[in-house]
């Protein structure tokens, strides 16, 4: 099994109570705007994930999963990068999918699963 990057090959969850299941979370503002470029749109993306978990009193160290969508693998370095930044040193289990997204302002979209 190769070792892995910046993410875990599996995340155990044991004793969790609660489980967090953070549906897609886009690069759209509160009011509508799509940043043009994907280092925003990746950081914006990221911050409605972080606003997700904040409601549910949790932080980054809370993930267990996440799944990034990518339109184009050439934003993989810029992904990872911004991960990085966003998540420290903590390691969920990752999964990067290259797909076509649902509006093509859209250049990612980011799932999640957390437990506490």
């Amino acid at each position: 099994m190769p070792a892995p990057w910046a993410y875990t090959n599996g995340a155990l969850v044991e004793d969790a109570r609660r489980l967090l299941f953070v549906s897609g979370q886009i690069p759209v503002t509160a009011d509508d705007q799509v940043p043009p470029d994907f280092p925003a749109q990746c950081r914006l993306a990221w911050q409605n994930v972080l606003s997700v978990l904040k409601g549910a009193d949790m932080t980054v160290e809370n993930l267990v999963k996440v799944t990034v969508y990518l339109s184009d693998r050439r934003y993989r370095g810029e992904n990872s990068a911004i991960r990085k930044e966003v998540l420290g040193d903590h390691c969920p289990a990752l999964t990067i999918i290259i797909t076509g997204i649902y509006d093509e302002a859209w250049l990612l979209e980011i799932e999640a699963v957390a437990a506490a």
